[in-house]
């Protein structure tokens, strides 16, 4: 099973990882450079928020082994594969009820500015090491592959 893990302690906050999740998942371009930061469309999958000390901490979708969101999901658009434990997410399944976002105990699953689409970790489906894993400089944020 594929998982990404964090080490809070090696996290700076420097963004590399919430822009290399924009960019990836981008429609036009997969370059940093070309990322228009104006354009709701490319949101991304991950955040950084600051603990109680003022501490960075890396919030990502955890693909739980129970996960809540996929538990909450009426119409489907939620599941979990067996196989590879990654939750994925049909946007043609999906009613926008945001049940799923509702129920995400860490507060992953957001909605995309200006449409019903829930943004969602692929973990940058198709790739062998998603991107936000490659573009940490610190090694933060990790690929575990879990048997």
């Amino acid at each position: 099973m594929r998982r990404i893990i964090i080490d809070k302690a090696l996290c700076e906050g420097c963004l590399n990882c919430t822009l290399a999740c924009m960019a990836e998942h981008n429609e036009t371009s997969k370059s940093v450079m070309d990322l228009n930061l104006h354009d709701s469309k490319n949101g991304s999958r991950n955040h950084i928020v600051l603990d109680e000390n003022g501490k960075p901490t890396p919030i990502f979708c955890r693909h739980c082994d129970e996960p809540e969101c996929v538990n909450a999901c009426m119409s489907g658009a939620m599941t979990k594969d067996p196989v590879t434990g990654v939750v994925s997410y049909d946007e043609k399944q999906c009613a926008s009820c945001y049940m799923c976002v509702i129920s995400c105990p860490y507060g992953v699953l957001k909605s995309a500015d200006d449409s019903r689409v829930i943004l969602k970790c692929d973990l940058c489906n198709g790739r062998e090491v998603p991107r936000c894993v490659e573009s940490c400089p610190t090694g933060a944020i990790q690929l575990c592959m879990e048997v």
